[in-house]
């Protein structure tokens, strides 16, 4: 699995059209009207790799294993959001469940399609989401003051964990009640765990997905420029994509799609622009397994161990490790596969400490 990825913004701004497009479904209603996602519609979509296909033919590969990307449509929200209006706290509780936020921005003005605020401000819009989610995170963590005060005041493990607990909330409300998301929490790398485990919306990595006009596809527009420079600001990833033509390019057979790109002015599609960007903002990378059954991609954090990164493709892999042996995808490709690397002295035997590279082309030893 590579991430799950929760694709929100206000009504109408192109959620479930983007959403149709990007996991070429119809499973989204997309309609000129608030509230039309009611249900959270959850699709998955093969994460595009061209080193899939050398390292397949290289392995003579019965099959590939692409590594895959969940996308889930919640409901557009509105201004009052966390206090109930519109559908309210039902579409919160659903971004909770996500790695990170593809937030879509309205950057197109059409007068045929209805705007909630009644005035196309991509600024404005990203401000109002923003509000809602750390006024519902305001709301959760004020809750649990109270509680973990009175837990905090043990002297056991629980009242520990309490007292700890309850410092990271009191440094999250101090951001929040000044206006700012909880991602801006400083905090030490052992107390990242306790942090998640707080599931606060504005903690969550921001992807903004600014859906512009067909005509400034390839070079952006006035609005999506906003966006672009907020989102330097905020050190958050920026895509530029038109929903309408990711929606046309999902309907061409595969072999037109390349040359109606061209056509417009794109060298790829949006979906595979939405996808980098999002592993870089998650700093996630892709090791492969080749041989004659299969050729797999997995995804793992950067900086992940070799028994960690077994352990994505099976629990017993990490238990009983061994060794890796390991050959980086340029060696494993410029030397015709593992036989020519092996020869050419490029097939290393990595231990418990090796730290897995982007491209690593892996077998792993184990003993259960």
């Amino acid at each position: 699995m590579g991430f799950k990825c929760g694709i929100l913004g206000l009504s109408n701004v192109g959620k479930s059209t983007l959403f149709n497009a990007l996991t070429a479904t119809a499973a989204a209603q997309a309609s000129n009207y608030p509230f039309s996602t009611i249900e959270p519609n959850v699709g998955e979509v093969m994460v595009p790799d061209p080193r899939l296909d050398v390292l397949a033919k290289l392995a003579k590969s019965a099959r590939i294993k692409p590594t895959r990307l969940t996308f889930v449509d919640i409901a557009g929200l509105v201004s009052g959001a966390s206090k109930g209006e519109g559908l309210g706290n039902q579409f919160l509780a659903h971004i909770r469940e996500v790695d990170a936020i593809a937030h879509v921005v309205r950057c197109f003005v059409d007068p045929n399609v209805a705007h909630v605020a009644g005035a196309i401000d991509p600024i404005a819009d990203i401000e109002t989401i923003e509000t809602e989610l750390m006024l519902a995170d305001l709301d959760s963590l004020e809750r649990r003051v109270d509680g973990l005060a009175k837990k905090a005041k043990g002297s056991d493990k629980d009242a520990t964990e309490a007292k700890e607990t309850l410092d990271l909330v009191s440094r999250a409300l101090v951001l929040l009640r000044d206006g700012k998301p909880a991602r801006l929490v400083e905090r030490k790398p052992e107390e990242e765990k306790a942090f998640r485990m707080l599931g606060l919306l504005t903690s969550l990595p921001v992807l903004y997905v600014c859906n512009i006009d067909e005509a400034s596809a390839a070079t952006g527009n006035d609005l999506s420029r906003k966006v672009e420079a907020r989102a330097k600001q905020e050190g958050a990833a920026c895509v530029v994509i038109s929903a309408k033509i990711e929606a046309e390019i999902a309907l061409l057979p595969a072999h037109e799609r390349a040359e109606y790109l061209n056509a417009i002015g794109l060298r790829e599609p949006g979906l595979h622009r939405l996808i980098r960007a999002g592993y870089a903002l998650l700093n996630l990378i892709t090791y492969f397994t080749a041989g004659p059954k299969e050729t797999a991609a997995w995804t793992i954090t950067r900086g992940t161990k070799a028994p960690q990164a077994a352990a994505v493709i099976h629990s017993d892999f990490e238990r009983g490790f061994i060794r890796a042996e390991t050959i980086a995808y340029e060696d494993y490709a410029a030397l015709g596969g593992e036989a020519g690397a092996r020869d050419a002295g490029k097939l290393r035997l990595e231990g418990k400490d090796y730290v897995v590279a982007d491209g690593d082309v892996m077998h792993f030893r184990f003993a259960t």
